[in-house]
């Protein structure tokens, strides 16, 4: 599978290839529909000069055919032979017919004299007709009454019933000295013997005389043929037959001759080398066909065809190449922001890219510059918070105090580079020998503000530790001092401090809206909390602290104190840790030290949030007593 590894690549890919694929196909179905179309409209034209170069045959020889449809209506009437002379007359002086014959067919005793006296006969002009009409009844009364063959004479002049035998292929005739086609008539008696044959004779040059003016005769092959394929007259003499050379398109039109009464044949080739057409007479048994060179016949489609390939080929070539500019001025601009980038990974701030247009891709570098500008702010925000967190953290305690007959160890997460969280061991020599101070604290929120007012908190508790007083004046006198810098920005921090004296059993504290701290006593595996009253530090500057004293370190105590981030922390489902898994923590981990109580805690911690950031500062301080 193609895989692109470049923009451009894949613009080529997705976009430039299926546009000219689809204008591509797009162009073949119009161009096949059009030549179709073309195809179609030239078919329904080649077939309608072929019915008119038919439709001429057909009327010449349709004029006989009706006289003669009137002298058959003559038979078997009485006296009707002058109607007769009149028609066969009439046959006569139509154009393009050179003579009628009027013949006698009997096979009874002197039936062979008769019918060479009206063989032959040719009736030429009105006056010529009715001259030859009475001489001839004269001879036959004559005969008859010799012969007694007067009931003859009358079949033969009232004939019961005339129809047309066929129309004969042109012959020569010596007499007249070209080419003629006949109407042979048939006549028959009441028995339907035949008694008579009436022929007429037509000029064959006549009836085609207007065959050229079809459009294909004068400069392409034509024929006249008959319904086997036999050639009539065609502009080529030597042809008899058409396919008699084996031509596949002339074999085509032959075969579909014989079942359709009209159509054209497409040839080989594109276009097709020669193209044929044929169109059925109607009044006799024979068809016009043409045949002639496709390139010249289909010349219009095939200029169709040139045109609208090289059109659409400058169109397509176009289409593709208006993308490719544009996707072009794209793909440079996106590579101008990429190589920018990299150059800002690299710390080069810099860069200014120019902006070129109003569309989205200038909008991108527009905003891709002020991105730059504030990246820039940005990098050197993290600078400063960088150096903030290095002396925020160079202000918790490097390391746990080591202190007769105590294990202490803690820590503080925070989640962002500053936090508000806050623990520290104090050690003055102003608390007395043998005496520690242990300080968690938390300010509202996380960040730069809680950290400042996390080391203001620090540096009010160890300058005002070294004064003399008790413990709640000590805490009572740091709120005092801390409200007069929160009073406008509503700020606070909860603070619980606990004092230890290594010489006793005894822990003393002061809780400023803290939680309390956790004590687990394994001798009885039980858990108990150091309460007090107290608010939040910055609150409140009236508020007066109050000591608070327990006997706590009759055994192994574990003592923790914690800030809610601990027991807050959420998993992706939004389930708290809560204190329940703290204190289990606690009891299994009860024979540990300190710090591995701590680092126990902690992973915990990470386990339960698994994929979900971390929302607060953690901080933890443990003391066990050993």
């Amino acid at each position: 599978m193609i895989k692109p590894k470049s923009l451009q690549q894949r613009l080529i890919l997705f976009l430039l290839l299926p546009v000219a694929a689809s204008l591509v196909t797009m162009g073949i179905i119009g161009f096949v529909y059009a030549r179709n179309s073309l195809l179609t409209q030239w078919r329904e034209a080649a077939i309608l000069k072929l019915q008119r170069a038919a439709h001429d045959v057909d009327m010449r020889l349709s004029r006989p055919n009706e006289l003669l449809q009137m002298y058959y209506k003559t038979g078997g009437e009485l006296d009707a032979s002058f109607i007769q002379g009149w028609i066969l007359d009439q046959l006569k002086q139509l154009e393009g017919v050179e003579w009628v014959t009027l013949t006698r067919e009997d096979e009874k005793p002197g039936g062979d004299q008769m019918g060479q006296m009206f063989k032959g006969t040719r009736m030429a002009g009105v006056q010529g007709t009715m001259r030859e009409m009475a001489d001839m009844e004269g001879k036959m009364s004559q005969m008859a009454d010799k012969k007694g063959m007067k009931s003859l004479h009358q079949e033969m002049m009232r004939f019961h019933r005339g129809r047309t035998a066929k129309i004969t292929p042109p012959r020569y005739d010596s007499v007249v000295e070209h080419e003629t086609v006949s109407i042979i008539s048939d006549l028959s008696n009441v028995d339907g013997r035949t008694i008579g044959r009436l022929e007429v004779a037509i000029r064959f040059e006549y009836l085609l005389e207007n065959l050229g003016t079809a459009g294909w005769w004068q400069s392409n092959r034509a024929f006249l043929l008959d319904n086997t394929g036999r050639v009539l007259v065609c502009t080529d003499p030597d042809r008899h037959q058409l396919g008699e050379y084996d031509d596949p398109l002339e074999l085509a039109t032959l075969k579909m001759m014989q079942e359709d009464s009209s159509g054209t044949i497409l040839g080989a080739g594109h276009p097709p080398e020669e193209v044929s057409g044929f169109y059925k007479l109607q009044e006799a048994d024979w068809s016009v066909v043409m045949v002639a060179p496709g390139r010249e016949i289909l010349a219009p489609i095939v200029r169709f065809g040139s045109y609208y390939i090289v059109i659409g080929s400058l169109f397509v070539l176009l289409v593709l190449l208006l993308i490719r500019v544009v996707t072009g001025r794209t793909v440079s601009s996106i590579k101008d922001v990429s190589e920018a980038a990299k150059d800002i990974a690299r710390g080069d701030f810099s860069l200014s890219l120019p902006v070129r247009s109003q569309d989205e891709v200038g909008q991108l570098i527009v905003n891709f510059n002020t991105m730059v500008f504030q990246l820039q702010e940005r990098m050197r925000l993290k600078e400063a918070l960088g150096l903030a967190m290095e002396v925020q953290q160079s202000l918790l305690p490097r390391r746990a105090p080591e202190i007769d007959g105590y294990d202490i160890a803690g820590k503080s997460i925070y989640c962002d580079e500053t936090g508000g969280d806050y623990y520290d061991f104090l050690e003055f020599s102003e608390l007395g020998e043998g005496r520690i101070g242990v300080a968690v604290g938390d300010v509202a929120g996380h960040g730069i503000a809680p950290a400042l007012l996390m080391t203001t908190v620090r540096a009010l508790l160890r300058s005002r530790l070294v004064q003399p007083g008790g413990l709640g004046q000590m805490i009572t006198d740091v709120n005092r001092l801390l409200c007069i810098d929160t009073s406008e920005s509503g700020n606070f921090m909860t603070l619980f401090f606990m004092l230890m004296d290594s010489g006793n059993r005894e822990v003393q504290w002061v809780r400023a809206g803290h939680d309390p701290a956790v004590v687990y006593d394994p001798s009885t595996d039980s858990f108990s909390e150091l309460y007090g009253d107290g608010i939040a530090l910055g609150v409140d500057e009236t508020w007066s602290f109050q000591e608070n004293r327990q006997e706590v370190w009759s055994g192994s105590q574990i003592v923790l104190i914690g800030t809610d981030g601990i027991w807050e922390s959420e998993n992706p489902q939004g389930e708290g840790f809560g204190k329940k898994r703290l204190r289990e923590i606690i009891r299994k981990h009860k024979h540990q030290t300190s710090q591995e109580i701590v680092h126990a805690i902690t992973e915990a911690l990470a386990n339960h949030r698994q994929t979900a950031p971390q929302q607060d500062d953690i901080t933890m301080v443990v003391v066990k007593k050993v």
